[in-house]
């Protein structure tokens, strides 16, 4: 422990009357924020919904019928409901968690005694009693004693600050040594954590533009419900038919409009992905954050925590003249093993360094533990010698001036202690008589052997990575360069940066940023997503929680402060950076391959609108709601989550949305050409209703066949499996499953006539396939069209 004690008996503290007093008024230290949503409201708002209610007025109108089988699409929106219920609750338990101070008993003085209560019962005034390790419940300033705090968690500043009777203390800050009494200034949701964790306990709503075009297809399928069922309805009823054949009909129109599967399929893909990187250390805290870093172009670091480990190593070590390096290295070691047991990071590098090198420290026998009031170590040896291990200027006083040049050779990132020999210290610790420089010792921040390889990844997936901290910017750019930072060479310091134009241009200009405060790196986060990126930042203190909530996605080391991991959609539960790779291969294997499979799933939306359109102008309708569903498990369900799990690390490119249509669209418009052509001219020609439906779902199937195979391309033996799966499901449904479906046995004329149409709706499909494809992949007025959907979109969601 720290020599110092906590005495002061002129400090009294508050009386109890003066604390009743306190409380009365509300002035006590409880945590005020925003509240969560109660379970019950979120189970209401994700099932009272247009979506959901539209399902079920469709689900009851077919019982009404008695065609029970029919009621299969209902099960796919309980699995819609259960999914984002959960991931909600999940969301909600992970932001009441959310704290920024240490739940455990703080010490206070009150009439003269030293008592222990929990932080929420402390009140403005009282006097707060802090020794070495304590974490500072609210804002207070010292009255008396003098410690080193640690305001790295708020600030970045890894540097302990000295604190002496006026200091303020801010919330959240830990003593890093010494002891102090401090008067409470601040409590409650005024004091500076509160303030920080106020702007980061709400759920950071994850916007990803899969969410944003999934919302938009289903709003506006959702919207012409009504008016194409009624048409349709109607028409079909006054076609003859009866009311529950009319009912039917409509419904199955109106079931394949809507993309259910599709949401399903998302999450189920996002869900496996958090499961295959929680067996990689990784928590992904919200699925669709997974696409944000496949999309990632700007990584915003925290230097500790991330690049650095947080420890200190031993750099080396340099004698004055009349003494060797090995003569200084060992002093250090002798001061270090004497306070061993009490060991702060300075001391814990020294004595690794010792054990590597086997260097047997000097026997104590009496240890000077370190002081932030005095800023240095010592040890009296067993043979008389009194050491000193410190910084310089404490220790030398005037004379640490003549060391300036030595120092300066250790590097812009070093931590230069100065080593020396004194005539003795008194009971108090302090350096008695003369002092002796032997030399200097140096030590730095622990880079991550694993840091410069994974920068390195980054860079050549095209990413730029700023480093954002709250240390000096010379130090920052030292450990940048030292990891492979590119342009770490050029920095800033934020503390020049005191105009928001400023602030803009530096953003665009540098990549080491040092000195930065909490809201400057918000504000910096918030430049970079202005300029048209997609950020990622990472880190682990309070410091980082504002930039955390603002950036697209956001990755947490589980040691750091327990606001900056639930806040964050990843956390890094080994507290290991070079998982980052992993992270963005999974989010790169499950975008690329939901873009496919999604191709799969509008392809019914599509032709479904279109279809229904047209055969409420002229009926029938050719599809019932079961063959609806015959077609959307073999075309689209299996194949979907079967190409949807693929391995898959090609770089994401292009907008979602119009590769996904580039897709589905010429399948689409052949589907609706085949089958509305099959349905008008066949009644003609003979057939019958059930033989007609029945070449309309084999004609779908067909389209839908040949599209897997596109999408599929070049084809791998699970690929190819996947294809003969395919073939199989739809011959085992028109054949021995054939009465369940309704699907009526081939005839010759039927054969001929799938034969006809089938060629025509294949040379249709491949023909805008490529057209369409190549649009996507070239700025043309297809993609401009689909941007500008998108933008669209997006303005509508924010509102």
């Amino acid at each position: 422990m720290d020599t110092d004690q906590v005495v002061a008996p002129e400090v009294v503290g508050l009386s109890a009357d003066e604390v009743g007093s306190r409380l009365a008024d509300g002035r006590a230290n409880t945590q005020a924020g925003p509240k969560t949503k109660p379970v019950g409201r979120i189970v209401a708002e994700h099932t009272l919904t247009l979506f959901n209610g539209v399902n079920l007025v469709l689900a009851g109108l077919v019982a009404l019928t008695g065609s029970w089988r029919n009621l299969a699409f209902i099960c796919v929106v309980l699995l819609n409901l259960g999914i984002g219920i959960v991931q909600e609750v999940r969301a909600k338990r992970t932001i009441d968690r959310l704290t920024i101070l240490a739940e455990r008993p703080v010490t206070v003085r009150r009439g003269g005694t030293d008592i222990e209560i929990a932080h929420e019962g402390v009140v403005a005034d009282d006097i707060l009693v802090l020794r070495r390790g304590d974490q500072v419940p609210a804002d207070a300033r010292v009255v008396w004693g003098v410690a080193g705090v640690n305001e790295s968690l708020l600030t970045g500043e890894s540097e302990p600050i000295t604190k002496s009777k006026g200091s303020e203390l801010m919330s959240g800050s830990f003593l890093d040594s010494g002891c102090v009494l401090a008067r409470v200034t601040r409590v409650g949701a005024d004091s500076y954590a509160a303030r920080i964790n106020a702007e980061a306990r709400h759920a950071k709503r994850a916007v990803s533009e899969i969410m944003l075009t999934l919302s938009m297809i289903i709003r506006w399928a959702t919207w012409l419900l009504a008016p194409v069922g009624i048409l349709l309805f109607l028409r079909t009823l006054g076609d003859g038919q009866g009311s529950a054949q009319a009912i039917l009909t409509t419904v199955a129109a109106l079931v394949g409009m809507i993309p259910q599967g599709l949401v399903l399929l998302t999450s189920t893909v996002l869900v496996i992905s958090t499961a295959r990187l929680a067996r990689h250390q990784v928590l992904v805290q919200q699925f669709y954050c997974i696409e944000m870093l496949a999309r990632v172009d700007v990584l915003c670091l925290d230097k500790t925590g991330t690049i650095t480990s947080g420890a200190m190593d031993f750099s080396g070590a340099r004698a004055l003249a009349g003494h060797t390096e090995d003569e200084v290295a060992l002093a250090a070691v002798s001061v270090a093993a004497a306070s061993s047991e009490d060991a702060n990071e300075t001391a814990s590098a020294i004595l690794s360094y010792a054990r590597a090198r086997a260097i047997v420290p000097a026997p104590s026998a009496r240890a000077v533990p370190f002081s932030s009031a005095r800023k240095y170590s010592g040890c009296v040896t067993r043979d008389g010698r009194s050491l000193v291990l410190g910084a310089s200027q404490f220790v030398l006083g005037e004379g640490a001036a003549g060391l300036e040049g030595m120092r300066a050779g250790f590097g812009p990132r070093a931590r230069v202690l100065v080593v020396a020999e004194a005539d003795g210290f008194d009971e108090q610790g302090a350096i008695v008589g003369g002092v002796r420089p032997l030399g200097l010792v140096s030590l730095s921040d622990h880079i991550r052997s694993t840091a410069p390889e994974t920068i390195g990844f980054f860079c050549e997936q095209g990413v730029t990575v700023n480093v954002i901290s709250g240390d000096d910017a010379r130090t920052v750019s030292a450990i940048a360069r030292e990891a492979g930072v590119p342009g770490a060479e050029r920095y800033v310091d934020a503390t020049t940066l005191t105009t928001p134009e400023a602030l803009e241009r530096a953003a665009g200009e540098y990549h080491v940023f040092g000195r930065v405060t909490p809201q400057q790196k918000r504000e910096l986060v918030r430049a970079l997503k202005g300029r048209g990126h997609t950020v990622a930042m990472t880190g682990d203190g309070v410091n980082d929680v504002l930039a955390l909530r603002e950036a697209d996605c956001s990755v947490a080391m589980a040691s750091g402060s327990d606001a900056a991991r639930n806040v964050s959609e990843v956390v890094l539960v080994d507290n290991d950076f070079s998982r980052m790779p992993e992270v963005v291969a999974e989010g790169r294997r499950s975008i690329n391959n939901l873009q496919r499979s999604a191709s799969l799933f509008l392809v019914k939306t599509v032709f479904s609108v279109v279809l229904a359109i047209l055969c409420a102008l002229v009926p029938p309708y050719p599809f019932q709601p079961v063959q609806m569903s015959l077609v959307s498990t073999a075309i689209i369900g299996v194949p979907s989550f079967v190409l949807a799990l693929e391995p898959n690390r090609e770089r994401v490119s292009g907008s979602f949305l119009a590769n996904v249509l580039a897709r589905s669209l010429p399948a689409s418009a052949s589907i609706v050409v085949a089958v509305g052509l099959a349905s008008l001219l066949l009644e003609r020609a003979g057939l019958a209703r059930m033989e007609i439906s029945t070449l309309c779902v084999l004609l779908t199937s067909l389209v839908g066949f040949n599209l897997i195979l596109r999408i599929s391309t070049p084809l791998t033996p699970l690929r190819a499996a996947l294809a003969l799966v395919v073939l199989g499901i739809v011959a085992f449904g028109c054949t021995i499953a054939g009465p369940f479906f309704e699907i009526a046995p081939m005839t010759g004329p039927m054969w001929a006539f799938l034969a006809l149409f089938g060629a025509g709706a294949l040379l249709v499909f491949n023909l805008l396939y490529d057209r369409f494809v190549g649009a996507a992949q070239h700025d043309g007025p297809f993609l401009r069209l689909l941007e500008r959907a998108e933008e669209h979109n997006g303005r509508r969601s924010e509102v």
